[in-house]
């Protein structure tokens, strides 16, 4: 009589290949690298920038003048008092980077609790929180900026106007995070946690914002974009310290109280508008693919030619189609050969 027996699976699984541990596909998207490199370079640039800089750039190297175009002496041309616009530059970016990071990381503390909190209690208190982000969106920010910037001494610091621009930039990231965690509050590992008795504080802590941090990094790069565009316009109609206290808003300035456009002094207007550019796209593409990254719908678009073709994504598709990844599934421990069966008699 011949009975067949099958050896358990755990001994089965235990003599296939071993699991690998998952790793960490970071984004690919050539967005995500020259963003990347774009921002390192600028973050560098506001290390180093006023330690390199040739020349004090508040230094009158005349009494006056015509500005001088960029000569082997001056690389991006003089001032009409002659001071060195290379030197400026290198000096502004330390003040721009400072300003735009400080209120992104004000800001983005702000619209995490806010958001958050609304999200997650609910009732009256999501109606007061909703109440105050709704204000703050709708509410002219730099209309309000000119009018707080106008009661502060001229000579404020660096940390006091990156606080206060975060006061009207983080209003749109609550509203985002607060619909996330609608969303969340209600998922079966929120609810265990609830249901063990664990706190709100905990719960929000370590429950809910470590599944908002793309979302959180994607809010902060946005207002940090946010920070760069509104420092650089408050500084370019005079509202904070010009001089000696230099940045790429207050070469604007100067550049427009002498007419530098129309007189045809380019060598001043267009170095610090190219790099606020600069920086306003290397933070606009980090933003683009960290929303590759985590939207489904929008993953395809962060492939290299090679693993969308691989995919089986056309190189164009139908306007109005948004193609989707979708990972073949992992292959499954089989047995081995010996044990799938046994005869004994």
């Amino acid at each position: 009589m011949a009975v067949s027996t099958t050896e358990p699976a755990a001994v089965a699984a235990g003599t296939a290949a071993p699991l690998r541990a998952p790793r960490l596909k970071l984004p690919r998207s050539p967005k995500v690298l020259i963003g990347l490199g774009l921002l390192i370079a600028f973050l560098l640039l506001a290390v180093i920038g006023p330690l390199i800089a040739p020349y004090n750039p508040s230094a009158d190297l005349a009494a006056s003048g015509t500005p001088q175009p960029p000569s082997a002496a001056h690389w991006l041309g003089t001032t009409q008092t002659q001071q060195d616009v290379l030197s400026q530059l290198l000096a502004g970016g330390r003040s721009t980077i400072v300003v735009a990071f400080l209120a992104g990381v004000v800001a983005t503390v702000i619209a995490v609790v806010v958001g958050v909190t609304a999200g997650y209690l609910g009732g009256l208190a999501d109606d007061l929180l909703s109440l105050l982000a709704n204000i703050f969106l709708v509410m002219p920010a730099l209309l309000l900026l000119i009018v707080i910037f106008g009661f502060l001494p001229a000579s404020s610091d660096d940390l006091l106007i990156g606080a206060i621009i975060a006061l009207t930039g983080w209003a749109w990231g609550a509203r985002v995070l607060r619909a996330q965690t609608l969303s969340l509050r209600n998922r079966d590992f929120v609810e265990s946690a609830r249901i063990t008795g664990e706190s709100t504080t905990r719960i929000i802590g370590w429950e809910i914002v470590p599944n908002l941090l793309p979302i959180i990094a994607s809010s902060f790069l946005f207002t940090v974009l946010y920070g760069v565009g509104t420092y650089t316009a408050i500084a370019y109609l005079g509202l904070v310290n010009i001089d000696p206290h230099w940045s790429w808003g207050g070469m604007l300035f100067w550049a427009q109280s002498v007419n530098a456009q129309v007189n045809g002094y380019w060598w001043w207007y267009i170095p610090p508008g190219l790099a606020v550019a600069l920086l306003g796209t290397a933070l606009a593409l980090l933003n683009f693919g960290i929303d590759e990254f985590i939207n489904p719908r929008l993953r395809s678009a962060g492939l290299t030619r090679r693993r969308a073709r691989q995919a089986g994504i056309p190189a164009r598709f139908p306007l109005g189609v948004t193609p989707v990844v979708r990972l073949p599934a992992a292959p499954t421990a089989r047995l081995t050969p010996g044990a799938e069966q046994v005869d004994t008699r």
